[in-house]
């Protein structure tokens, strides 16, 4: 008799452990789900009447608080993750700057939400180009994405080709290989026509003459593919397109200007996606062709990577903010699964003149990153819109801008002049008859979390009002 008890516990025991063991597994796979997820998180604002202007260098980095106020039971819960070796906790928000609140109105949305798409302005009307689709749903589901996608890969081909097969077997982001356009003056979408098909869907260094847009590199579809160096023009009177001579080497988002008769196209990232590129190269063009067969070195911009703002002013070429690394795609995955990299933001600021020398200017009032196409120029300004700046020092989330910035270029001054409906990165800009619009990007996920996660298509404005 107990020899058949000690029987029954010792098969109790064993299914106990078996349990256990299995909770354990299934709880380490989990956590190995969660690290697929590649689009992290980041920054916010805080409300304020005031406008600040920063003369001297501002720090790049703000401190902790002081005296933090006393927790209560349920932000011990949740501040830990913030917790600083010290013990003191830093809010999510911390990076958000003093700022006027502005009055916004909502436009006619986009046809399509755009993430890391590009954009130029020509009179009233704003070219709208590529871009991701959308991220959320794979942003849930990538693992598996990647799982079946490779299945079905080894079920169509040979083994082999489940590592090098194209576009149409990678069922990662959703890229869009089209522009659409905004009407200013009757604030309105139409004319959509379509880009080449060789041409970039994201990461694209694009300027205009005031009729024809200039093209260069990007990445070539979705996820963290590889970049292409094809360039090209397209003609917005005729809605043709042309093409131009490749660059020397393919870039992820550089820096795009012509400035005094020649196609200029610095930095970005190099072909793994990271490496940061201080390479310059122009190009003689006019009237939407190239003049010369080749590209012609230049003098290296001072610090490299893509995601800055590139802009020409009274013959003298800006180069603004940006940031040192980026995403690359996960080794050895069938889609080029974006897989988190160090990321280094800065608030540099440049400019190229007459002596052809890198001189540098008064720094961003913060670092800012993924502005390429958010800015513009009003009354001798250069007006930023959003972007993203240094990650949270605890939680190493990405952190996204809710200020719109003003550099006078005058007084080479910054000032920090509006806040935006939302924190949001890679918008795209335009000005029109005393109006700042934005459309698209990927926005935060509320007030008190400036990290990122709806990808959006919509448009917004509010009448500009600038210090003098």
């Amino acid at each position: 008799m107990r020899k058949k008890k000690k029987k029954k516990k010792q098969r109790k025991e064993e299914r106990r452990e078996g349990r256990d063991e299995l909770r354990d597994k299934v709880g380490g796979n989990r956590r190995k789900f969660v690290h697929f997820f590649w689009a992290s998180s980041s920054s916010s604002s805080s409300p304020s009447s005031s406008t600040w202007v920063f003369h001297d260098k501002p720090p790049t980095s703000l401190p902790f608080p002081n005296h933090p106020p006393k927790p209560t039971t349920q932000e011990k819960v949740l501040s830990h993750k913030n917790a600083s070796l010290s013990g003191r906790v830093l809010s999510a928000t911390f990076a958000d700057l003093p700022a006027p609140e502005l009055k916004w109105e909502m436009m006619a949305p986009a046809p399509v939400p755009r993430l890391d798409g590009a954009a130029i302005q020509i009179k009233d009307l704003l070219f709208v180009f590529a871009g991701y689709g959308t991220i959320d749903l794979v942003r849930t589901l990538s693992f598996f994405v990647e799982f079946f996608t490779l299945l079905a890969c080894l079920y169509i081909n040979n083994m082999p080709g489940c590592f090098s097969y194209d576009l149409r077997c990678s069922s990662g982001y959703h890229v869009h290989s089209h522009v659409d356009i905004y009407n200013f003056t009757d604030n309105m979408w139409g004319g959509r026509f379509d880009m080449p098909k060789e041409m970039a869907h994201s990461h694209l260094g694009m300027v205009t003459d005031g009729r024809y847009i200039y093209v260069v590199t990007g990445q070539y579809g979705p996820q963290c593919r590889g970049p292409t160096a094809h360039t090209f023009v397209l003609d917005t009177k005729t809605k043709k397109w042309s093409d131009l001579p490749p660059l020397p080497f393919p870039r992820y988002a550089p820096a795009t200007q012509l400035w005094r008769g020649r196609l200029h196209v610095m930095g970005g990232s190099k072909e793994n996606r990271h490496t940061p590129a201080l390479e310059h190269w122009s190009l003689a063009v006019k009237d939407g062709k190239a003049l010369e067969k080749e590209w012609r070195d230049e003098i290296p911009i001072p610090r490299g990577g893509p995601h800055r703002a590139c802009v020409v002013v009274d013959d003298r070429l800006y180069a603004i903010g940006g940031q040192e690394g980026d995403f690359m795609a996960k080794p050895g995955s069938p889609i080029f699964k974006c897989s988190r990299r160090n990321e280094v933001v800065y608030s540099d600021v440049y400019m190229l003149d007459d002596e052809m020398k890198w001189k540098v200017l008064p720094p961003m009032p913060k670092p800012d990153s993924h502005i390429e196409f958010a800015w513009v120029i009003v009354n001798n300004s250069i007006v930023l819109v959003g972007g993203t700046t240094e990650k949270h020092p605890v939680t190493k989330k990405m952190v996204l801008v809710g200020e719109i910035f003003q550099f006078n270029l005058n007084k080479l001054e910054w000032s920090v002049i509006g806040k935006l409906p939302f924190r949001v990165k890679t918008t795209l800009v335009g000005f029109w008859d005393g109006w700042l619009y934005f459309t698209s990007g990927q926005r935060d996920k509320g007030p008190d979390d400036p990290s990122p996660k709806k990808v959006i298509g919509e448009m917004w404005r509010t009448k500009l009002k600038l210090n003098s």
